[in-house]
């Protein structure tokens, strides 16, 4: 990758920070840990990866998003927002009174193809977008119509990956050979209990893809370019779905925050908030 395309998508991780940050700071709730872990691989899929766009956001040939581990929307509205799709003021209406920017995904909201947050469910809300997608690739392909489909990805929490329809969306993906479907799962090792591995031990998470018959690669998903590298091998799997499996560090960006599960449900202070906005800046003047 390009450094200058890097710097770019490094800043635009910082900036999805920034505004998460403020989201929850300004809601005085919401869950910061996760959304902070997320934020390079929701920057490169919106800046660099996906096929959206603000000025219409319900374009057919739009490739879709469904944020599973909805408790990190956060992140996701202040991608959206920087992206173009709304005001980046409007993250300062989070979770306030009479807000259509609640705390999980919300399809009043553009740019949001799901309503999420009841784990385990967005892969198989994703699968059935990719079904619906191949579905219209062969009738393109037929001349019945001008669209050639689309492509879906799906960011879960490692957490979630205990939920039993996770396995039952993964056994359909496979059987559907959805190479349309890309899943990254956020595998920052701590959900709000505690640590996943003493919670429900995942042990080979990339084996146990592998024997459902997903394509399976591995990343730094704090690391763009690493990212990059992973989901341009995942764009050219043609024989089924992929999965990254990408390592991560909760609270990523905020020191005091980074590996610590009492930062996945909390608010900063005020003193706190300042302190984050302040090292999220000395980070990014460091790329």
């Amino acid at each position: 990758m390009e450094s200058v395309k890097k710097r770019f998508l490094a800043e635009k991780a910082n900036a999805v920070r920034r505004g998460a940050l403020t989201a929850v700071y300004s809601a005085n709730s919401g869950h910061p840990g996760g959304s902070l872990s997320i934020a390079d691989i929701l920057s490169y899929l919106y800046f660099e990866k996906m096929n959206v766009d603000p000025k219409d956001p319900k374009d057919e040939n739009r490739d879709r998003f469904v944020l599973s581990k909805g408790h990190t929307a956060p992140a996701l509205y202040a991608v959206l927002a920087d992206r173009g799709f709304f005001p980046k003021s409007d993250l300062e209406l989070f979770m306030q009174f009479g807000s259509k920017y609640i705390g999980h995904p919300n399809i009043e909201i553009n740019g949001i193809e799901a309503n999420t947050g009841s784990l385990g469910h967005g892969l198989s809300v994703g699968v059935g977008m990719a079904l619906a997608g191949k579905m219209d690739r062969g009738k393109a392909l037929a001349g019945k119509m001008d669209r050639a489909g689309y492509r879906v990805y799906v960011v879960m929490g490692d957490g979630e990956l205990a939920e039993g329809s996770v396995w039952e969306g993964a056994m359909a993906a496979s059987h559907f050979k959805l190479d349309n479907l890309t899943a990254v799962i956020d595998r920052n090792m701590l959900q709000i209990s505690g640590p996943t591995e003493e919670i429900m031990a995942h042990g080979e998470l990339g084996a146990r893809w592998a024997s459902f018959g997903w394509n399976v690669f591995e990343a730094c998903g704090n690391d763009i370019a690493a990212l990059d590298g992973a989901l341009c091998r995942a764009k050219a799997c043609k024989n089924g779905p992929v999965v990254i499996i990408a390592n991560t560090v909760k609270g990523f960006g905020y020191s005091i925050a980074e590996n610590q599960a009492g930062w996945h449900h909390r608010s900063p202070d005020a003193a706190q908030y300042e302190e984050a906005k302040a090292e999220l800046s000395r980070r990014e003047a460091a790329v």
